[in-house]
């Protein structure tokens, strides 16, 4: 940009200062609250957890304040959740005599409404995109959102609930399939609102959320047929504090790559004719799937990193090429491959989307099939 003669350079404000006051007492609130936090519980932490705790703080703050709902969101799950915990007064029975425990707030319950808002979120985003209705479109993002809080609200329930049962039973709820499903459907939705927002459109939620949709019914299969909501032990393998970071940083990439493929499906319908007038234009669905795949590749690579780790002190060795960790390779080396046809080669259209839609399903294989089909060391998620 050139200056005139009268006009001089004014660099652009540093992050710190654009902060107000509300910035910052987010983040004493939320600093307050995590001391409060270690010093009521942290006799059940041990160090790395407490360490964990600690870092929460500044983390959800850098969240807080570069996406506002984040901090709606935290408010109100510390307030549900603590409610909640109250209401038990330290015997897990209270979940079949309260009230608000019985029919919303125990993990069960909330787990089941977070499943319904989840279905009646869909049914309102594709009502609002077939009917171009703007109205039922942001009701099914009002339900996706109350979704994502009934559903941490759940999970942080289930996570006193296993103490309730026994301090030696007790875990961050991330170690099952029924967790692992539960946490898929939160970080995928999240993700969703979160760009939902940034790129001020809602017609994409109509494809997210029949993915989140379809992780919803197999939970609610798999709790039937499995019994799979009761709390159990964790085996061996899996009593490390490696999980609470592993899980967590794997299941982003799982989120956001199913992501992707759906808006995928979203660019090609558009591009052969289809919602040509209802969806996004086709540059920002193609950079509303570069991103999310970008942030997954990023996580995943993190988690890969993190279960080898995580290996080298279970068992001895950091990759035994057992069928879970080849799979993890594939998608790796899939998204790898996406990402440096992108950067490199400028991939872009049909091509690019069909792979990010074939991506799916090799995601899910890696993620659902070989517990299905195929056993090894991490036979402990098996169906």
């Amino acid at each position: 940009m050139e200056l005139t003669q009268n006009q001089s350079y004014v660099p652009p404000e540093g992050f710190f200062k654009r902060l107000s006051v509300l910035d910052w007492l987010y983040a004493a609130a939320l600093l307050a609250a995590s001391l409060f936090a270690l010093n009521r519980y942290g006799t059940y932490m041990d160090y790395y957890e407490q360490a964990i705790l600690l870092l929460a703080a500044p983390t959800f703050t850098w969240l807080g304040w570069h996406w506002k709902p984040v901090r709606a969101l935290i408010a109100g799950l510390a307030v549900l959740a603590l409610f909640a915990i109250t209401q038990y007064a330290g015997a897990l029975d209270m979940a079949n005599k309260k009230f608000f425990l019985k029919y919303l707030l125990s993990s069960q319950s909330a787990i089941l409404w977070m499943s319904a808002l989840f279905y009646l979120s869909t049914l309102f985003y594709w009502g609002g995109l077939l009917t171009r209705s703007n109205t039922g479109s942001a009701i099914g993002s009002k339900l996706c959102w109350a979704a994502v809080v009934l559903g941490f609200t759940g999970m942080l329930v289930r996570w006193y609930e296993s103490y309730l049962i026994g301090p030696d039973i007790g875990h961050i709820p991330i170690s099952n399939l029924y967790e692992v499903f539960i946490l898929f459907c939160m970080i995928t939705a999240l993700f969703y609102l979160y760009y939902e927002q940034h790129y001020a459109t809602r017609q994409l939620g109509a494809f997210v959320l029949l993915v989140i949709s379809a992780a919803v019914g197999f939970l609610l299969w798999y709790t039937v047929t499995r019994d799979a909501a009761e709390i159990q032990p964790l085996v061996p393998a899996l009593q490390s504090w490696w999980m609470k970071i592993h899980v967590p940083a794997n299941f982003i990439g799982y989120g956001t790559f199913s992501l992707a493929a759906m808006v995928a499906s979203a660019y090609l319908l558009k591009s052969h004719g289809i919602f040509v007038d209802r969806l996004p234009a086709l540059e920002v669905l193609d950079d509303v799937m570069y991103k999310a795949i970008a942030v997954g590749f990023t996580f995943f690579t993190i988690a890969t990193i993190l279960g080898a780790l995580w290996a080298a002190e279970a068992w001895g060795g950091y990759w035994s090429w057992d069928p879970k960790e080849t799979w993890a390779l594939i998608v790796w080396l899939n998204y790898a491959a996406w990402l440096h046809m992108r950067l490199m080669k400028g991939m872009r259209g049909h091509f690019a989307a069909w792979w990010a839609l074939i991506g799916l399903v090799v995601t899910s294989f890696a993620f659902l099939g070989v517990n299905m089909f195929l056993s090894g060391l991490h036979s402990y998620g098996q169906l």
